[in-house]
């Protein structure tokens, strides 16, 4: 008995001696967060745009084509895209869309998280929504970020997808053709109308899905939408986020594919000015906005939801063990 008494202080003392642990602990939540982030995104940009692949891919045919655009005619092509080439052709370069999706995505949920807290520590919301400025400029930082990270994959998500299969190959096969027919300085060829674009996408479309759940969470008195909701909350987002940037992603895909088109487009305004004499200001700069309208609203709803359940759900199984114990 009393050596059982004098051996349960050492126990005590051994347990709760290295205080300093604490910080380390802090260090360890930090970098979990970021990779939930970083998983999360990734997990949400694959899933959209698979879901979409076939009308995205329909979209940047008509999108750097001179042929007039209809419900009808995109029909028409997807129709007969599937009897010449096969089923599987309807999701030809989506193997490049995922190689730069995933990075994409990855890196423009987590570059978000991290802007709302910084911006929050900066307006003093820790803690807190942010105001509708800080809101939008989280947004805008985000889509910039994983744009500059990720732009020669874009490029060649776009080769892939306007050209036969017996063109390009593979992935590294369009990377090595650009790089000796046409030069590495190709790969960026349109960087710029894509930054400018992304900026009120990705701004506008961040801002309308937070706005939304603020919104809801204030109305409904439920801390968190369901998945319908959030859906129908993305859907909003990405409505109106391509919307305002539709022009600039129309110059953006004839830039990138000038080369493998016979065309010359050597900058923003004289592509516009190019596209605005040749086809009207409407059916040129506006061409496919209405898939847009269909394709971008499921694309960015499930993106936003698929983020926020896989965050939830990778929250409850790292505190679930934890709590257990």
């Amino acid at each position: 008995m009393g050596n059982g008494v004098r051996e349960a202080p050492v126990e005590f003392q051994r347990d709760v001696e290295p205080g300093p642990a604490w910080i380390p602990a802090e260090d360890n939540q930090e970098k979990k967060k970021v990779l939930n982030s970083l998983m999360s995104g990734a997990l949400a940009g694959a899933v959209a745009k698979t879901a979409v692949a076939p009308l995205d891919r329909t979209k940047i045919m008509f999108q750097v084509s001179s042929k007039r655009f209809s419900a009808k005619e995109a029909y028409r092509l997807i129709y007969h895209t599937y009897l010449n080439e096969g089923f599987w052709s309807l999701w030809r370069g989506n193997s490049a869309t995922m190689v730069r999706v995933i990075p994409y995505a990855a890196i423009q949920f987590c570059a978000h998280e991290e802007y709302k807290q910084i911006l929050g520590n900066y307006y003093g919301f820790q803690g807190k929504a942010l105001t509708p400025f800080p809101r939008f400029i989280a947004g805008s930082l985000a889509g910039t970020t994983a744009a500059m990270l990720t732009y020669p994959l874009d490029m060649v998500r776009a080769r892939m997808a306007v050209t036969p299969k017996e063109m390009y190959s593979s992935i590294v096969h369009v990377f090595i053709r650009i790089s000796r027919e046409e030069g590495l300085k190709t790969l960026y060829r349109g960087f710029t109308p894509t930054i400018l674009g992304v900026i009120p996408y990705a701004g506008l479309s961040f801002f309308t899905y937070e706005t939304l759940k603020k919104v809801h969470a204030e109305h409904s008195g439920k801390a968190q939408p369901s998945p319908p909701e959030r859906l129908l909350f993305g859907a909003c987002a990405g409505l109106i986020g391509q919307s305002a940037s539709y022009p600039l992603d129309v110059v953006r895909r004839r830039m990138q594919t000038a080369g493998v088109l016979g065309h010359t487009y050597s900058s923003i305004l004289r592509t516009m000015q190019d596209i605005v004499r040749e086809e009207g200001l409407v059916r040129g700069l506006y061409k496919g906005l209405s898939m847009n309208w269909v394709k971008g609203p499921i694309a960015v709803g499930i993106s936003f939801t698929t983020f926020d359940l896989t965050q939830i759900l990778l929250r409850k199984l790292q505190h679930g063990p934890g709590l257990e114990r």
